[in-house]
């Protein structure tokens, strides 16, 4: 029986042209990122499958690839649940893992600690238009800062970076896990039922403020609350000043969530180098359990989804030492970034030119040096070069290159 020559579902090959732009996005973001102070580390592929399924992961635990155990360790016949087979798991994101890095190794980290991560990560997801269950993430995030600080610099370093990208008019949607509590709490909603109204609500681009209403009385939340709850966006988007209508509406608990919000927004604005905008989105749910505070993600037109996000995660640290501390972190969505610089027919710019030099079949053995010495000359020169033999049919063979971005040909025959 032939082998299957087809990568499995969710997962792909990369094809020349993509891996060069994958390349050239991969830089633009490194350097962006270390002319922020961002240092570079690496996390294993595989954590503790205990980690992996602390509740901190949210919806992405249930997409998680997990890894049998091994050996004689593997007794299949005896196991009695889940954790008996298993004992590690393919990573679904970068920010447990780095959590758990930075466990590990603080005594021997700046603080705070500015991290620089990127790497591929797994989920067991349905794939999609930009999404696949193989994916390459790149992380920013800060540890041990505690004022709002960290939030301006990764949303600067992130939309810099962007910018660099050729991204413009996009937008930074930014709200306050705090806020989202607090108003629900302030609806009269049970607070061990927080999460489910921001499932719900998390569906409100979909299907609306009524659809919102509809779920919430399906999932027999009192109908007095749920009103209540809705008069508050209601309230927001009929104000010229959402921020100070939730302050005014919600009082002096909200004072602390309101002022760094504004805070962020304004320092962004006075200092950003980028064309977006900064948006206070108070239906911004971001699905992870583990926010604490700040969330943000980026909304980038021509894709109908996020195309990153994050926020304020302090109580991660303290899973793993028993003492938090503060830390906070950005994502790019790389994969739909790549998409979307393909779909628009993106350049890398400045990218060397690409010289083929084409060689008979016939040509002389001995004069193959004379050949290698022409190629160096073009590299030195700051060319891109191939050196190939000729095939039979050399026209096709030069259309394909071409595509591949092939500019000059030279061609040595034999005499």
């Amino acid at each position: 029986m032939a082998l299957k020559k087809k990568p499995v579902t969710g997962m792909r090959d990369i094809l020349p042209n993509e891996m060069e732009l994958r390349d050239y996005v991969q830089n633009v973001i490194k350097d962006t990122y270390r002319s922020f102070g961002f240092t570079p580390i690496e996390t294993p592929c595989m954590e503790d499958i205990e980690n992996l399924s602390s509740k901190q992961g949210g919806e992405n635990e249930k997409l998680m690839f997990k890894v049998l155990k091994r050996g004689e360790k593997l007794d299949i016949e005896n196991a009695r649940e889940e954790l008996d087979l298993t004992d590690m798991g393919l990573r679904y994101d970068l920010t447990l893992p780095l959590a758990r890095y930075y466990s590990n190794n603080a005594n021997e980290l700046q603080s705070p600690f500015k991290a620089l991560q990127i790497g591929n990560v797994w989920r067991a997801d349905r794939p999609q238009r930009g999404r696949y269950r193989q994916f390459m993430q790149c992380d920013i995030d800060m540890f041990g800062e505690a004022s709002n600080l960290a939030e301006i610099e990764l949303i600067l370093a992130t939309t810099t970076c962007l910018s660099r990208l050729s991204f413009k008019d996009f937008e930074i949607k930014i709200n306050d896990r705090r806020l989202l509590k607090l108003m629900a709490g302030y609806s009269g909603i049970a607070e061990d039922r927080f999460d489910e109204v921001f499932i719900i609500l998390d569906k409100m681009d979909k299907i609306g403020l009524d659809g919102v209403r509809e779920e919430l009385i399906k999932h027999e939340f009192a109908e007095a609350s749920v009103d209540k709850y809705l008069k508050l966006f209601d309230g927001i988007n009929g104000s010229d000043s959402p921020l100070k209508y939730l302050l005014t509406t919600l009082g002096e608990e909200a004072t602390d969530a309101i002022t760094s919000l504004q805070e962020i927004i304004d320092a962004v604005d006075a200092s950003k180098v980028a064309e977006f905008k900064m948006v206070f989105d108070p239906t911004l749910v971001r699905g992870m359990g583990y926010y604490t505070g700040t969330i943000f993600e980026i909304a980038l037109p021509n894709f109908g989804g996020a195309c990153g996000g994050g926020g304020r995660y302090d109580k991660m640290v303290g899973r793993f030492t028993g003492q938090d501390v503060p830390a906070c972190g950005f994502s790019i969505g790389f994969e739909r970034i790549i998409l979307l610089l393909t779909e628009s027919g993106f350049k890398i710019p400045g990218a060397p030119k690409k010289v083929c030099i084409m060689i008979d079949k016939k040509f002389p053995q001995e004069r193959i040096p004379e050949v290698m010495k022409k190629a160096t000359e073009l590299r030195n020169e700051g060319n891109a070069v191939l050196v190939v033999r000729m095939n039979k049919n050399k026209k096709f063979q030069k259309d394909q290159l071409t595509a591949e971005g092939y500019e000059n040909f030279i061609e040595y025959f034999a005499d």
